[in-house]
């Protein structure tokens, strides 16, 4: 086995779109808490940030200024973790609102949410036939690395439908995203399924919500994937336990991973493993 075969991408995804200070009074919404956040889960260990952004209340946003503010007061800094910047900050954006982010700021990778989903069984996230076409060709022309998010099984078929139709590039990166309501439950079943799906070559990630964050990490770690982890999947450390920090998940992940004798990725060795 070779060193970086023996690596684990770990992704923070500190903020998310829809927990608040209600839920957990230590979510960070704004883009100095964000930033000081993402700052202190690189110095335990994590490979990855995943960014949102919120509004001055603290709602889910696609802000470009906000996007701004956070990245720069993070790349003001000694942090060499990888930036990865979401494009589904919130619901019935305009694309050029949801694109203008990773267009503007250049991170190392964006999200691709690869298939329209009802969404909490309250609303549609749409993400059309067009729109991720033009958000494909455009992540080309920045260098930006696809995450492709993956809710359902069809939308891993659509993956290979744009990857045909060169919209996607090989090799792909998948996230699967276990757990959310709308999108398929957090079982280790779905995951080897989702799993079998994809084209050798490439590299995969998994969560599960809430609830199923412990075993979809388990099993994602024994099926040799990389895992995210965070608040903006599960504000809860353990049963009815708020967690006082993204870094308390970090630190928890790097364990795990030790124990079974892995070690986690430094950012430029994640970026190797995804090839951005």
């Amino acid at each position: 086995m070779s060193d970086l075969e023996n690596k684990v991408v770990l992704t923070v995804a500190t903020t998310g779109a829809w927990p608040s200070k209600n839920e957990n009074p230590n979510v960070p919404l704004q883009p100095r808490e964000i930033a000081d956040e993402v700052y202190a889960c690189w110095k335990a260990g994590a490979s990855v940030a995943h960014i949102h952004v919120r509004d001055d209340e603290g709602k889910a946003s696609m802000s470009y200024e906000k996007f701004v503010e956070t990245l720069e007061y993070i790349r003001a800094t000694d942090c060499k973790i990888v930036l990865n910047t979401t494009t589904s900050g919130g619901i019935g954006l305009t694309d050029e609102i949801r694109m203008k982010p990773f267009m503007g700021l250049r991170p190392e990778m964006a999200s691709y949410d690869c298939g329209t989903m009802n969404w909490m069984h309250t609303t549609v996230f749409e993400n059309s036939p067009k729109f991720l076409e033009k958000l494909g060709l455009a992540m080309q022309n920045c260098n930006v690395k696809p995450e492709i998010e993956i809710f359902d099984a069809g939308m891993i078929y659509n993956a290979l439908y744009y990857l045909k139709q060169g919209v996607l590039k090989a090799p792909l990166h998948f996230q699967f995203c276990l757990g959310t309501p709308g999108g398929m439950a957090a079982t280790v079943e779905n995951l080897v399924f989702l799993k079998s799906l994809i084209p050798v070559g490439s590299t995969w990630s998994a969560f599960g919500v809430g609830k199923g964050h412990m075993p979809i990490l388990y099993a994602t770690l024994a099926l040799g994937g990389h895992i995210r982890i965070g608040m903006e999947d599960n504000v809860y450390y353990s049963k009815g336990v708020l967690a006082e920090s993204n870094v308390q998940f970090v630190l928890r992940a790097k364990r795990i991973i030790e124990e079974i004798g892995k070690s986690v990725a430094t950012p430029d060795e994640a970026r190797q493993i995804l090839g951005v």
